[in-house]
């Protein structure tokens, strides 16, 4: 899987994308791949269909030479207002966005409700206020809230319409 990634994240990347996420689903036989441009120009240049159609292209040449990797289905398309947010320079580019955070192990609530038998909270929906030493800085409730970027299981933007 990760020889794949790395594989695909390369050839994404020469053609001037980043590789936002990789699923593979149905016993390997269906890859995903979600992709959005490295340097766009505002944030109204997104990914378009031609981006995808030269992007799957590119990717079903690449797959068919390397014949280990064994699929029936392609798909390519942009990562979408709900985004998923993997690497740090996700959260970096985002700032001042909301997001939905789930936590692989919770930690303290400090909010207004909170008391001594509260339980950890594992899910946030908040604003990314920034990174400090590989934590999450996170706007939850008014409270800032620091959360290892180890410890983020999922993470979505979660833009208000």
């Amino acid at each position: 899987m990760q020889d794949l990634q790395t594989l695909i994240e390369k050839s994404v990347s020469q053609l001037g994308y980043e590789l936002v996420d990789l699923e593979i689903s149905n016993r390997g036989k269906l890859l995903r791949v979600f992709i959005d441009k490295q340097n766009p120009a505002d944030s109204k240049d997104s990914v378009n269909i031609d981006d995808c159609v030269l992007v799957s292209n590119q990717l079903g040449n690449l797959l068919a030479v390397e014949h280990e990797i064994d699929y029936d289905r392609l798909e390519v398309s942009s990562p979408g207002m709900d985004r998923v947010l993997k690497k740090e320079s996700d959260y970096l580019r985002f700032i001042g966005e909301r997001v939905s955070i789930k936590l692989r192990v919770g930690i303290k609530d400090e909010g207004p409700n909170a008391t001594e038998t509260t339980l950890p909270r594992k899910t946030f929906l908040g604003l990314i206020k920034g990174l400090e030493d590989g934590h999450l800085m996170l706007d939850f409730e008014g409270i800032t809230y620091k959360m290892a970027l180890s410890n983020i299981d999922k993470a979505r933007l979660n833009p208000v319409f």
